[in-house]
């Protein structure tokens, strides 16, 4: 327990401090669930913008520290842009039947024109299969 009163000032104060912080950041949670779970609805919009100012305010006031609010507001504006964006007629019909389309899945276009695999694992196993193979060619 504190001894002087300053320090009893000072535990009130915190306590104070402690009960306003938590239920703001309740309230910016709730917000951005709320945000999350309406993507791709009608509502989404509005319920994001509603979450990001919940997430400004918070920052401003010392609740939430800015650099934890810019990466909360960044991945909610990129799940909002994600749902808004349409995607090509073959990802669909590949979403639609719940598997990924091998072109989109294994392999991407470079700048060249040529087709690179996407993963550095399936990179790697292609390599392998490649030098297994012209191994096998010299024996």
């Amino acid at each position: 327990m504190a001894n002087t009163s300053s320090a009893r000032k000072r535990v009130r104060a915190a306590q104070r401090k402690h009960d306003r912080n938590r239920s703001v950041r309740s309230a910016v949670r709730t917000a951005v669930a709320k945000a999350r779970r309406a993507v791709g609805g009608e509502e989404a919009p509005e319920l994001g913008r509603l979450a990001t100012s919940a997430l400004d305010k918070a920052a401003e006031h010392g609740v939430l520290h800015p650099r934890n609010v810019a990466r909360r507001k960044s991945r909610l504006m990129r799940a909002l842009a994600a749902a808004t964006v349409q995607p090509a007629a073959g990802a669909r019909r590949a979403a639609a039947q719940g598997t990924k389309s091998k072109s989109t899945a294994s392999q991407r276009k470079t700048a060249a024109g040529k087709t690179k695999p996407v993963t550095k694992t399936v990179r790697t196993a292609q390599r392998s299969r490649r030098s297994a193979g012209s191994e096998a060619d010299r024996d």
